[in-house]
């Protein structure tokens, strides 16, 4: 296996640990649900785990990225009869028209200006019948609220921004949204049966069809015509690892913290011992020289 790619936090690569890796990895374990028998055009792959990950259902992956680097050692990484990586740019497929099932391109829209070819580009080369899955991060939530300042966002959209930018090219489109809680969750923008969130806020509860806090980043379905979406049947999916890394990373910095309040409590009143010692001592004569431990 190649060695892997060093983070900069352009791209994510698999090495990343926790919360970085729930968000990257669900995405595309949420599209290998849809792509069952597609052929596939994975665009902005980076490093290539999430192709290698469609790939396992999938009639056939191909990922693109204009970084020469990722896509060679994408190439010597993964490996797979069905997977194949090509150097190219996204808003200059070298694709025929109508040539993929499905286009795929998670977190790529913010890394560039030009959001009518990106789009117009996905447009060309998927079939009529085709259906593209794009995925970005709510400028209201990530930049404004959370103040996360990415240095490789070029252009960050707001959802309204964001719809509009869709209506422009598929006039049939689904919204989810994501973002992390204990378990990466991805969930409809729509009302869907069966799906409850309960929460309380001043001694109140209640039960809602979707969080009451917003999502973090927008995922889109997208299709010409609405009989071409792909079926969802759930409006809510929650993934994880087996160790649960986020979780027990949580739970580690509660412990630490915990032992570092307790530290400081026993430092208080060790502080606070040697205060009232030194009080008593005044009052004695040759406090000075007891204190410093002289005869």
């Amino acid at each position: 296996m190649s060695k892997p790619l060093e983070f900069t936090g352009e791209r994510f690569t698999p090495e990343c640990v926790r919360e970085i890796w729930y968000e990257h990895y669900h995405r595309y374990v949420f599209a290998c649900g849809l792509v069952t028998g597609c052929k596939v055009l994975d665009a902005a792959c980076g490093e290539g785990y999430g192709s290698a990950l469609l790939a396992t259902e999938a009639l056939s992956v191909t990922g693109v990225d204009l970084s020469a680097e990722a896509i060679g050692h994408a190439q010597s990484r993964y490996a797979s009869e069905n997977l194949e990586f090509i150097t190219a740019d996204c808003v200059h497929l070298p694709f025929d028209n109508d040539e993929f099932d499905t286009v795929v391109s998670f977190e790529t829209l913010e890394h560039l200006e030009d959001h009518q070819g990106l789009l117009a580009e996905f447009r060309r080369v998927l079939k009529p019948e085709g259906f593209l899955l794009l995925s970005t991060p709510d400028k209201a939530i990530y930049t404004d609220q959370q103040q996360n300042q990415n240095e490789f966002h070029l252009r960050e959209l707001y959802r309204n921004e964001f719809e509009s930018l869709l209506r422009t090219f598929y006039p049939a489109f689904r919204l989810w949204g994501h973002k992390l809680v204990f378990q990466s969750a991805i969930w409809s923008l729509e009302q869907a049966p069966g799906v409850v969130f309960q929460q309380e806020c001043n001694g109140q509860t209640g039960s809602f069809a979707q969080p009451c806090h917003p999502a973090v980043y927008l995922i889109a379905v997208c299709a010409s015509e609405e009989r071409f979406l792909p079926a969802i049947d759930n409006g809510l999916q929650l993934f994880d690892d087996a160790t649960e890394t986020v979780y027990e990373h949580y739970y580690h910095e509660i412990r630490k913290n915990m032992s570092a309040g307790a530290l400081l409590e026993e430092k208080d009143r060790e502080i606070q011992q040697l205060r009232e010692a030194l009080e008593s001592g005044r009052s004695r004569p040759g406090w000075w020289s007891r204190l410093l431990g002289k005869p």
